[in-house]
């Protein structure tokens, strides 16, 4: 009858929409694989649509620009490492301000800083993606601040405290690119034990 859906045409939707879904998360993926691994200039969406095993023309369904794919790409896993964040603290706020500064710089040491490095530098020399990295950018950069304070604890009212918490990010984010080169395990550890007993000074 005409107007009407049917079961059957419910049932034929819903696993449409799973394989939509599945193919968005692969080619998202493959992206900042691709981008972390080649840079902007050895990542095109073919060579991205090759990795996540789909047609050309499925990736520019869903992102029509290779611009579309990169930034979305990059807030995605943005996303999952917040996520994923979060869950290693469910309760909020840890007593052991050490583990939540180890877990921040994580955040920076790992393949999304890097294919998050390439599109920044990208970005500066294109103009049409600029715009797009700069509000990506703004957004992870409030999220992570966001989640900082609430984990370690701060009272942002308190004079100097929001200060310190965006200092200890952007710490985090300096030694993300020193360990780009080389591998900075050793340094980086005791630099995190420092960090904590200065952060446990200033917002006890």
């Amino acid at each position: 009858m005409a107007g009407v859906t049917t079961i059957g045409d419910r049932a034929e939707r819903v696993p449409k929409q799973d394989r939509s879904r599945a193919t968005r998360q692969r080619l998202l993926e493959a992206a900042v694989s691709c981008l972390a691994e080649h840079g902007w200039a050895g990542s095109t969406v073919t060579v991205v649509a090759e990795r996540a095993g789909v047609s050309r023309g499925a990736a520019q369904h869903h992102f029509p620009t290779r611009e579309d794919l990169f930034t979305a790409a990059v807030e995605y896993v943005a996303e999952e490492r917040s996520t994923a964040l979060r869950a290693l603290f469910p309760q909020g706020a840890a007593e052991d301000r050490r583990a939540v500064i180890s877990a921040l710089v994580d955040l920076y040491t790992g393949p999304l800083f890097r294919a998050a490095l390439h599109l920044w530098v990208a970005a500066s020399n294109e103009e049409q993606l600029r715009p797009q990295v700069t509000e990506l950018e703004a957004r992870v950069g409030r999220e992570t601040h966001r989640i900082a304070v609430d984990l370690l604890g701060a009272d942002e009212s308190r004079p100097g405290v929001r200060e310190t918490v965006q200092g200890l990010l952007d710490m985090a984010r300096g030694l993300g690119l020193a360990n780009l080169l080389t591998d900075d395990a050793a340094r980086r550890d005791r630099v995190v034990t420092q960090w904590a007993v200065l952060l446990n000074e200033a917002l006890a």
